[in-house]
């Protein structure tokens, strides 16, 4: 789950009473006498609809040469270098129009469809109805916006034209590592209502995704299968759940958890490593944001992989969106290949706790977990046909660990 904000800490909410927290350790206060078992298993459930059919990607056709790798040309505001939102929509041959002007502007494609929309002073942009966040505000200037230099790079163009970066971009996944957050003495998020703990959810959760993806010919590591932890201490759990990605020499990992916030909070959000000289989604300030963690060596692939799992989350779900967004979390710091954390629910919240509770959504967020890594491979291996992976295609070093 994700951090609560300060000014949130004091809201006491009437009749939800939670305990623990994805980040914090468990504390030394007894249980609640009834605690709901989730009994890990991964049936496929009569009542679920059933799987989407695999993946297709169809990549849009390649720019002239001249025209993809000439560079972006950026203005200096606000001590930092911009981009034109303008230009970016003329080098992808989308259309540039105000919906309200001075604050926000969209770009279409030749057929009138919106793609992208920008708003002034946010930090987040939409893309085909997803939201994506970005590392600095937009900003309003000379009857335009801009975005900064860094986020056209490492968020809106990978996005908008992958085959561009096709070079830096790897193989579709083989071999995914799946991490049920939480475990064992950290229960995660607890909901005493419902009586659920995070920890249980997750486990259940990815258990069943196990079995959809090994069932697509995916190959899956599990680092826990039961309810335990990895390490006492929680930092070494976190360091050592990313180690078995990199021990294992896997083509993805994925954390799965479930939220925590002020009771009425609902929705879905995916996060992926902060670029380099980039803030985190929500934070004020990180003293780490010069540093380069090997999970920024893959900045490209992740923002590829978090925007196809918060995409089918929320279609697989219906859920609210809460956007695809950036975190210098442990387990995203330290993978050597393309990582994200999703938190598919906020178990905060009651009524999506109920949901929860049930076996048939929870075979559904697999479901819709499976379809996003699926996408993503679809993506990945139209940039790389001769390496596809289990997906149908159409085609149109490690750093050392340091400390965040």
């Amino acid at each position: 789950m994700v951090r609560i904000r300060a000014r949130y800490l004091p809201v006491v909410m009437a009749g939800l009473l939670l305990a623990g927290g994805c980040k914090a350790p468990a504390t030394g206060k007894s249980r609640p006498a009834a605690v709901h078992r989730v009994t890990p298993v991964a049936p496929v459930l009569p009542s679920v609809p059933p799987a989407a059919p695999r993946a297709v990607v169809t990549l849009p056709p390649p720019l002239p040469p001249a025209q993809a790798s000439r560079p972006w040309v950026a203005k200096r505001l606000n001590n930092g270098d911009y981009v034109d939102v303008r230009e970016i929509a003329e080098r992808y041959n989308l259309r540039a129009s105000w919906v309200t002007i001075g604050l926000v502007m969209q770009l279409a494609d030749a057929r009138g469809v919106v793609r992208l929309k920008f708003e002034s002073k946010d930090h987040a942009f939409i893309l085909d109805g997803t939201r994506v966040s970005l590392g600095e505000t937009t900003v309003f200037n000379q009857d335009s916006l801009f975005i900064s230099r860094i986020d056209v790079i490492k968020s809106v163009a990978p996005l908008l034209r992958p085959a561009e970066f096709a070079a830096q971009m790897p193989g579709p996944p083989r071999l995914i590592v799946l991490d049920a957050g939480h475990g064992g003495a950290d229960p995660g998020t607890r909901n005493l209502v419902m009586h659920l703990d995070e920890k249980n959810l997750t486990l259940d959760v990815v258990l069943r995704l196990k079995k959809l993806l090994e069932g697509r010919g995916y190959r899956v590591i599990l680092t826990r299968s039961d309810d335990s932890k990895l390490a006492a201490a929680q930092r070494p759990d976190l360091e050592q759940r990313d180690e078995v990605a990199n021990r294992t020499k896997a083509d993805l990992f994925l954390s799965v958890h479930f939220n925590s916030a002020p009771a009425t909070v609902t929705g879905t959000e995916t996060y992926v490593m902060t670029p380099q000289f980039q803030i985190s989604t929500g934070e004020a300030k990180d003293a780490t944001v010069d540093k380069a963690f090997p999970g920024n060596q893959q900045d490209l692939a992740n923002i590829v992989l978090g925007y196809h799992l918060q995409r089918c989350l929320l279609a697989g779900l219906n859920s609210s969106d809460r956007g695809c967004k950036r975190g210098r979390r442990l387990v995203l710091c330290f993978p050597e290949c393309p990582a994200a954390l999703v938190e598919a629910a906020y178990l905060s919240n009651n009524t999506e706790a109920s949901r929860l509770a049930t076996p048939e959504h929870r075979q559904r967020i697999a479901q819709a977990l499976a379809a996003g890594i699926d996408e993503y491979s679809a993506a990945l291996a139209a940039l790389h046909p001769a390496h596809a992976g289990p997906t149908e295609i159409r085609p149109a070093a490690a750093a050392p660990r340091k400390n965040p």
